[in-house]
């Protein structure tokens, strides 16, 4: 098993920039393929971007261009980069852990953080 704790969540204006972290627990991060979701209130959680085992990244049309997901396996953590932030975006970000399959549905993976709020005002 492997314990997810998102981090770096916060407020921030249209446009802005925030780095989201998730540290995983365990000596086997890298074989888990690791995603982020996001689920904004009333909606339902939907796919962000994953990350392979060997680091290819898959993004949604949503903010393909806008995020960069990266990977350190040194430190048991992956990252979300999020650029040119919109209000939008705003919900709560999931950190995810999966390690037979690399999906972009919520099913696809085993293990989930608690969500870290990300806020972007107009």
């Amino acid at each position: 098993q492997v314990q997810l704790q998102e981090s770096g969540g916060g407020l921030v204006q249209d446009g802005g920039s925030l780095r989201l972290s998730c540290a995983a627990s365990g000596r086997t991060f890298s074989s888990y393929v690791m995603g982020w979701f996001r689920q904004a209130p009333g909606k339902e959680r939907e796919f962000v971007a994953s990350i392979s085992w060997g680091g290819t990244p898959t993004y949604s049309s949503d903010v393909k261009g806008r995020f960069i997901i990266s990977r350190d396996n040194t430190k048991n953590t992956v990252y979300l980069q999020m650029n040119s932030l919109k209000p939008e975006d705003t919900a709560v970000y999931y950190c995810a852990a999966d390690r037979r399959r690399l999906g972009v549905q919520s099913s696809d993976y085993d293990y989930w953080g608690q969500g870290a709020q990300v806020t972007v005002s107009s």
